[in-house]
């Protein structure tokens, strides 16, 4: 909306020149709007999931990206084996690690 007016406004001044970084100003207020609503957020979440996959330890119970739940049973550099039935081990990348569960949340 803002921009339709600032437009408007120089379509009406016509002949007249005004100031060359004046007409950036909808350029800079775009980055402003997208950086607080886009980037910002996603960095925030990119932090949190960090910090969640530093403290993984044996013994957690987590959900991984494709809904697969489980205890881990081993925690590597890049990798964990986590426990899904008795018997039943997978090694997971660590970045598949979407959240840890409580142990009410447990199923």
């Amino acid at each position: 909306m803002l921009l339709m007016l600032f437009q408007q406004m120089c379509e009406q001044s016509g002949q007249q020149k005004g100031n060359p970084l004046l007409s950036l100003l909808p350029l800079v207020l775009i980055f402003v709007v997208f950086y607080f609503l886009l980037i910002m957020p996603q960095q925030k979440r990119q932090k949190k999931h960090q910090k969640l996959l530093e403290a993984l330890d044996k013994g957690d119970r987590v959900i991984t990206s494709a809904g697969i739940h489980g205890t881990i049973a081993n925690v590597k550099e890049r990798t964990v084996i986590v426990v899904i039935s008795d018997g039943v081990k997978v090694e997971i990348e660590k970045s598949h690690i979407s959240g840890k569960l409580n142990k009410t949340n447990s199923a």
